[in-house]
């Protein structure tokens, strides 16, 4: 595909030896927000999902952002236009509409199989809840968060009042939320929001190994290890510790397992298959 075709793809989409990766492709507006970037996205997500070729799946932003969340310039101008809109939407049909949208979230938070945040700058308003919504994030020294909500007069989506407050409790999610502060990579990975920050320099190189470590993992085992942890989010201690005898006793009948066990005797590095 030439690059001309591929810049004007508000969404690219690339698979690479079982890592999906989806980019983001509005740099000239810091991946904000499309309704065709949308659109790719709540197909896109879900397939991969499913996708048995799949081990990863990343989510990133062309050029030197994430995604700076919606499109504020096309809020206003819908806000403009709705005005001279005799048949515009209910409120119920847009509440419906928005829900519908945010379905993705759910399946990047439950999918079987690990989704990964590649931040290569700014993250603000619902680009910061696609990145909360995935397991593990990684970012560039340079990049920055914010809620940003506030300062456009709205209460915010796409899960990120959910996700903000597993992992940085209540108090400060209510802080970042109601101040919509910019948060840099260095306070970002001390109050958890990041997994892992690169310098500039190693950013590409370092990023690539990571996902690399995570998609040579034993797929089956580390599907059930994120339904554990999910569980362990809202669940009691016994529900985690049904679910992980289920589980341990399942990875136990896999030749994945058995396969490792032995290279682990051996002092060999695993393959792992999948089955």
């Amino acid at each position: 595909m030439s690059d001309e075709p591929r810049k004007k793809q508000h969404l690219i989409e690339t698979l690479d030896d079982g890592v999906a990766t989806l980019t983001m492709n509005r740099p000239e507006a810091r991946n904000a927000l499309s309704g065709e970037m949308m659109q790719s996205l709540s197909e896109a997500i879900p397939r991969l999902a499913a996708d048995p070729e799949v081990r990863v799946v990343v989510l990133t932003g062309a050029d030197e952002a994430f995604c700076a969340g919606g499109d504020v310039k096309g809020f206003a101008s819908a806000d403009t236009r709705s005005k001279t809109n005799q048949k515009a939407p209910s409120f119920e049909q847009r509440v419906e509409g928005l829900r519908r949208s945010t379905e993705m979230m759910e399946t990047l938070h439950q999918m079987p199989k690990p989704s990964i945040a590649l931040i290569p700058g700014p993250a603000a308003g619902g680009g910061l809840s696609f990145a909360l919504a995935c397991d593990i994030r990684i970012c560039v020294e340079t990049a920055f968060f914010t809620t940003a909500f506030a300062k456009i007069a709205v209460s915010g989506d796409y899960g990120g009042s959910y996700f903000l407050t597993q992992i940085v409790g209540t108090a400060k999610a209510k802080e970042l939320y109601f101040s919509a502060e910019v948060i840099t990579a260095a306070k970002a990975l001390e109050l958890g929001m990041v997994n892992n920050v690169f310098s500039t320099q190693e950013f590409e190189e370092k990023s690539r190994q990571f996902i690399r470590k995570i998609a040579d993992g034993a797929p089956i085992a580390i599907s059930y290890m994120k339904k554990n942890l999910n569980m362990a989010l809202n669940g009691r201690l016994s529900d985690v510790l049904d679910l992980e005898a289920q589980h341990m006793t399942r990875t136990f009948d896999t030749e994945d397992h058995k396969l490792s066990a032995k290279a682990f005797v051996e002092k060999r590095t695993p393959v792992f298959r999948g089955r």
